[in-house]
């Protein structure tokens, strides 16, 4: 009689370690999901606040978001380093009315611990005196690390047609 009471048991067990682990595969994809919906707000909320620190020539704040290997390479082919956008944001080389990014455009891509944001920017102001007015596409990467995501390398278009 007793080894009957310990095979029921051990069933009941097998049941309910099968049910837990039948638990676990339905609610972590449902989690990788949502980390995944976590992220792409995170980094969208993070693109948007390095355009606003660009827009305030905010060095420090930009100096936090970028990494230090950081990369921008712009339509017509100039490279620039984490160095050369503090140091003109430092010296004030620009000042801007308008950095932000337009027409709901902003799209955020997640794989893993890397995220692409893309989206339509529009910069207006002046730069040693020269007026510019202005629409682009760009590409923003960044990469999470222990410290956080960090914007590591950055490409745009040529300044795109005039609207009619």
């Amino acid at each position: 009689m007793a080894r009957i009471d310990q095979m029921a048991q051990m069933a009941q067990m097998v049941q309910i370690v099968s049910l837990a682990a039948l638990a676990l595969a339905v609610l972590v994809p449902g989690r990788a999901e949502a980390s995944r919906a976590d992220d792409e707000k995170a980094v969208a909320a993070l693109d948007t606040e390095y355009q606003a620190a660009v827009e305030r020539n905010d060095a420090d704040t930009m100096a936090k978001i970028l990494a230090d290997d950081f990369v921008l390479v712009v339509g017509k082919g100039t490279v620039f380093t984490k160095a050369d956008l503090l140091k003109s944001a430092r010296d004030k080389d620009a000042i801007y009315e308008k950095q932000v990014e337009i027409d709901d455009s902003q799209k955020v891509r997640v794989w893993g611990d890397t995220a692409v944001v893309t989206a339509k920017l529009w910069l207006k102001g002046s730069q040693k005196g020269q007026a510019f007015d202005r629409k682009l596409w760009f590409s923003d990467t960044y990469v999470r690390t222990p410290d956080g995501w960090k914007y590591v390398f950055g490409q745009s278009s040529i300044a795109l047609p005039n609207e009619p």
